[in-house]
């Protein structure tokens, strides 16, 4: 089977059996949850007209996450990764198919939408932190890099597809269309997940206090100062800057005029930045350089949206938010890459949890936030502070830069990352920056 796939290259990681179920399930499914995610801000906007609720939906979906990763991540080091990923996959489907059906009747209320985001929120806590674990069980060290690329390709390509989709669907027949298909997409990764042939190595149940488990990953995450500095990058990033996504529609329909559609254009010109991002990082095999990869697309990101603020056409909107989209993925999935080579094996789910709160988690704080200010400053405004604080902590990330070689070299010695080729390389060449 491994013969289908190139031994090198930007698709090795596809070299894995497992891994290539992963990847066709989940690229169906995200293109379905793309579709929800801007059929339901357009559903509430239509509903409410307020910017304020918009990041109060986005609040809802996210601030579980901030709240019970920690302990989803437990449950990652201590129980069967897939089986978990069964659970909370088929949860999503159910939550998908509840909103479907509210909407198609035209019962939905936006105190439905806000239940329904409340309880996906939470499937991801647990979600989230496993799948990102995971990775590494499907395709081994060696290919850890390139398979958190094409993750991130795989993403970026459905958050490509699924917006387009979404905005000539609720365009012509309704949000509810879109919950309905994406109900449907969870078919492809449950079955993905279900084919797998995974050793029996692989099924560990840990014993002794969860609370102490918890501990011991924010103590790792605290203590070790690369691993710190790149999750306070993320934290302050999806707080600050990462919001600018739920006031899309805000800038759809007033800013630029338009609706659905419109919208549509904007989330994918994003999806295709991070999609080519993605696709750069695929192309890399070593560390070396990732940390002033991390700097400069953080710069770049800021920047990218305090022009995007000023924007009043839709084809110049759309070419920056390519840019952003771009600086974001390169930004993240690095973060990622290297959190994840430098993360002994035991505690990678708790400190993929820590990583979810800080991306992910501190993101719904930010959209009731940005919800907020932009009705009371105006959508741009808001985005332009937004892009003004991401600049101000990509040069505070750049500081510490210099320290990053000794630190992360140190810490992949210690790893069991030291044992495979990737770490080897870094072991001659321990610059990271």
């Amino acid at each position: 089977m491994s013969a289908v796939v190139p031994d090198g290259g930007m698709l090795r990681a596809l070299r894995s059996r497992n891994y290539r179920l992963f990847f066709a399930g989940q690229l169906i499914s995200l293109i379905g949850t793309w579709m929800q995610t801007v059929a339901q801000s357009w559903l509430v906007y239509s509903l409410t007209g307020s910017t304020a609720l918009l990041g109060l939906v986005g609040f809802c979906n996210q601030i579980p996450v901030f709240l019970l990763a920690t302990i989803g991540g437990t449950v990652a080091d201590r129980f069967p990764k897939r089986t978990i990923l069964l659970c909370t996959q088929s949860a999503s489907m159910l939550l998908a198919s509840v909103l479907a059906a509210l909407t198609l009747s035209g019962a939905v209320q936006v105190e439905h939408v806000f239940v329904l985001a409340s309880l996906l929120g939470v499937c991801n806590a647990f979600d989230i932190p496993t799948r990102q674990s995971f990775i590494v069980e499907m395709v081994g060290k060696p290919d850890l890099m390139n398979a958190i690329a094409l993750n991130s390709s795989m993403f970026n390509g459905a958050r490509l597809l699924g917006p387009a989709l979404a905005g000539v669907l609720v365009t012509s027949i309704g949000e509810g269309w879109c919950f309905l298909l994406n109900a449907l997409s969870y078919i492809a990764v449950l079955t993905g997940l279900l084919l797998m042939r995974l050793p029996a190595a692989m099924v560990t149940r840990k014993h002794g206090s969860p609370l102490a488990d918890i501990l011991e990953g924010f103590r790792f995450v605290a203590t070790t100062r690369p691993i710190r500095s790149l999750l306070l990058l993320l934290g302050g990033m999806s707080l600050l800057g990462m919001p600018y996504t739920v006031l899309m529609p805000v800038f759809a329909a007033k800013i630029l005029h338009g609706n659905a559609y419109e919208l549509g254009w904007l989330m994918s010109s994003a999806g295709l930045g991070a999609l080519i991002g993605a696709l750069l990082l695929a192309r890399r095999s070593r560390l070396k350089g990732l940390g002033n990869w991390v700097f400069r697309a953080a710069l770049g990101f800021g920047l990218g949206l305090i022009a995007f603020s000023f924007s009043r056409s839709l084809p110049l909107s759309m070419a920056l938010l390519v840019v952003v989209g771009l600086c974001m993925m390169l930004q993240m999935a690095s973060c990622n890459t290297l959190i994840q080579s430098l993360c002994p094996d035991a505690l990678r789910g708790r400190v993929m949890a820590v990583y979810a709160m800080m991306f992910m988690g501190m993101a719904p704080i930010g959209a009731l936030l940005a919800g907020f200010f932009a009705g009371h400053i105006g959508a741009p405004a808001t985005v332009a502070i937004g892009g003004i604080a991401s600049v101000i902590i990509a040069v505070l990330f750049g500081l510490h830069l210099p320290q990053f070689p000794v630190s992360a070299h140190e810490m992949l010695v210690g790893t069991a990352a030291a044992t495979q080729p990737l770490a080897q390389n870094e072991a001659q060449s321990p610059d990271v920056r």
